[in-house]
């Protein structure tokens, strides 16, 4: 059982160590902070410690500095989250908020996380297996080049050029686009996929092989916005922390290419309302990540989907910073899509 005070010479090691990379001794902790004892009781409460697998010596007579158990009970112990700046949250607002639809809001968000914490910024796409189609936009910019533009109700926006093979006018672009979305509009995506396949029998058959090309182009756009997928930035913090992983940064940098497994790991992490989770070094070994930890919490899509958005960087980071920030993006994010 750790004492009281134990449980502050363990956060005042986290912190210093944190903050300097270098163990820390009984001599810097009696000199840096006011606990009010000798050194010897320092170094009581630090063998305690030891013993309880918080700290461990990486040398000889070094200092101490916190294992993953160790930064466990430090998360679990914060009370409270540091609060940012106001001119920090101004730059969260400002930034996000000249955002122009779902790609540019999460395109900052991870800038602004990763500037905010120097971390890896990730952030999910809303779960797009329960979107529906809110619009479906067609647009002609030659006679036979058009642009199809999928709109969501997670607020998702994407768009791709189609060349067709048949000349087609104004009057019937007008009308490709009004079939269409009296076809498609307000399915979810899985039933909007499988309306397409029978779209082409709804027009007339001279105008088949320009809807043939419509239905191709849409076909994909639906079940691209049906993937998982993540957006991030910040991946050279991983180059400057290297230190801090005793092996490879391989696997991370891999975990961040491929994405399957951080989204895996996000999986895992149940939501609830406002809350931030941690998942700390061995925690995360089953997916080659045990010298890693990841920050996150949800924000709510337009549509009402929960996704997650978090950090990710080696053990050795500023819990209390990156929970306030993760926290504090993520709510606004919440509300900035709720807007739309």
């Amino acid at each position: 059982m750790v004492s009281e005070r134990g449980l502050a010479v363990l956060r005042v090691i986290v912190q210093d160590y944190v903050a300097s990379r270098e163990p820390v001794g009984s001599k810097s902790i009696v000199e840096r902070h006011a606990f009010g004892v000798s050194s010897a009781t320092i170094r009581n409460d630090m063998a305690l410690l030891e013993e309880e697998e918080l700290i461990a010596a990486p040398h000889t007579s070094s200092g101490r500095v916190p294992t993953d158990k160790g930064y466990r009970v430090f998360v679990d112990e914060l009370t409270e989250l540091r609060p940012l700046t106001n001119a920090q949250r101004t730059a969260i607002e400002t930034f996000l908020g000249d955002a122009v639809d779902l790609d540019d809001v999460l395109a900052r968000t991870v800038r602004t996380l990763s500037q905010l914490t120097n971390q890896v910024a990730l952030a999910q796409y809303p779960s797009f297996g329960s979107a529906r189609v809110r619009h479906i936009e067609v647009v002609g910019l030659a006679p036979t080049r058009l642009m199809t533009v999928l709109i969501t109700d997670t607020g998702r926006v994407d768009q791709r050029l189609v060349e067709v093979p048949q000349p087609l006018d104004a009057e019937g672009v007008a009308a490709l686009r009004e079939r269409l979305n009296e076809q498609l509009g307000g399915l979810a995506l899985a039933e909007a996929a499988g309306r397409l396949h029978a779209l082409p029998d709804a027009f007339p058959p001279e105008r088949a092989d320009v809807v043939n090309a419509v239905v191709g182009s849409l076909g994909e756009q639906v079940a691209a916005n049906r993937q998982d997928r993540l957006v991030m930035a910040g991946a050279a913090n991983l180059a400057r922390t290297e230190g801090d992983f005793t092996g490879s940064i391989f696997p991370v940098l891999e975990a961040i290419e491929q994405q399957v497994t951080l989204l895996h790991l996000f999986s895992e992490m149940e939501l609830e309302d406002d809350a931030v989770q941690t998942r700390i070094g061995r925690e995360m070994a089953g997916y080659g990540l045990g010298e890693a930890s990841v920050v996150a919490s949800g924000y709510t899509a337009s549509g009402g989907s929960v996704a997650h958005l978090g950090v990710l960087g080696p053990t050795r980071m500023d819990y209390s910073n990156n929970m306030a920030a993760v926290r504090a993006v993520a709510r606004y994010l919440s509300r900035l899509l709720g807007e739309d």
